[in-house]
């Protein structure tokens, strides 16, 4: 990217957080994003400005060499060509923008990874065409874009991670095109221990060892563990919510995938973790706790014992009301 083609007083950085798809009870139709109580972006950054030269994509950031070298296989690039055919459509003519992608989400993390590229290049996008030609898509078409993207990486749409990611808070998806998903009240004085081993499990494989078919029975506990969580939530009655957080959709199938997570998981509910869980596919782990001095010492613990390679890393964080923002 030539400094000489492009113009830093037009551009527009949007910062995109991590989330947790799933949330136990609720596969692919619950998501919360989360944000470190230190500061730290946990997400990824997508910045777009105005060039006179062609389109182009930097790619840079921690987790930068995990990402396709070829521009036109990475998602961003593709967030890209999705934008302009919709402005088309909406009789709105793209222009040439130099994107930068900083990677700072590791991939295949559970954490939302493709996710947060995804909805910081649309968002990023939307906001400079609002800022700078006085156009921008609605939310809720935005959200469908991000939705499009996803399905093209993980082969199904679900919006479990783009929803909160771009929306904030904790969200249910609901069978309304034109609505997608509904904020539900959250736990805002619960932290939320996330801790990542450093090694990667695609969404892909995630999802192929999953049973193609349910007993009556599961169904049943899992319809009534999701609904008493919403209900719960609703009248946040905190000791319902987090009593019924368990997953019998997936977690018992790709546990055997998560090398130390069941014993972490059976030390820290025996230690008075309010909740734990697979964040979305893995090999992340969530842990809910009521205190931030509890936080920090399961934080420590995990350090200790999770953690797999020298990418691993934990942050205790909180839930993140707002989603993508712009820098």
């Amino acid at each position: 990217m030539s400094v000489n083609n492009t113009s830093s007083s037009t551009s527009v950085s949007v910062f995109a957080p991590a989330s947790i798809g799933n949330v136990s009870v609720g596969f692919d139709v619950l998501g919360l994003a989360v944000k470190p109580i230190d500061g730290t972006l946990l997400g990824d950054v997508v910045s777009v400005s105005a060039t006179t030269a062609e389109n182009s994509l930097t790619v840079m950031g921690n987790f930068a060499n995990k990402l396709p070298s070829n521009k036109e296989d990475n998602i961003v690039w593709s967030c890209l060509l999705l934008f302009n055919e919709q402005l088309i459509k909406a009789e709105q003519t793209p222009v040439s923008v130099a994107l930068t992608l900083d990677k700072k989400m590791p991939v295949g993390s559970g954490l939302g990874s493709s996710a947060c590229s995804v909805v910081a290049a649309l968002a990023a996008l939307n906001a400079f065409y609002a800022k700078y030609h006085n156009f921008s898509f609605a939310k809720n078409v935005l959200l469908k874009m991000t939705g499009q993207m996803e399905g093209k990486i993980s082969g199904s749409i679900h919006y479990d991670n783009v929803a909160p990611c771009y929306l904030g808070g904790l969200q249910l998806m609901v069978p309304d095109e034109n609505v997608i998903s509904r904020l539900l009240p959250s736990f805002d004085d619960c932290f939320y221990v996330m801790a990542y081993p450093g090694i990667e499990v695609s969404t892909k494989a995630a999802r192929e060892v999953l049973p193609t078919d349910y007993s009556r029975s599961d169904l049943i506990r899992f319809g009534q563990n999701l609904a008493t969580f919403v209900d719960a939530c609703h009248r946040q009655d905190k000791s319902q919510a987090f009593s019924v957080l368990t997953d019998v959709v997936a977690e018992p199938y790709r546990t055997n995938l998560l090398p130390r997570y069941q014993t972490s998981r059976d030390y820290l509910t025996a230690q008075g973790a309010l909740a734990v869980g697979i964040s979305g596919s893995g090999p992340t782990l969530f842990c809910v706790c009521d205190s931030e001095q509890q936080a920090q010492q399961f934080a420590l613990w995990l350090q200790d014992n999770y953690l797999q390679t020298t990418l691993g890393f934990v942050h205790v964080c909180k839930v993140d009301q707002v989603g993508a923002t712009e820098l």
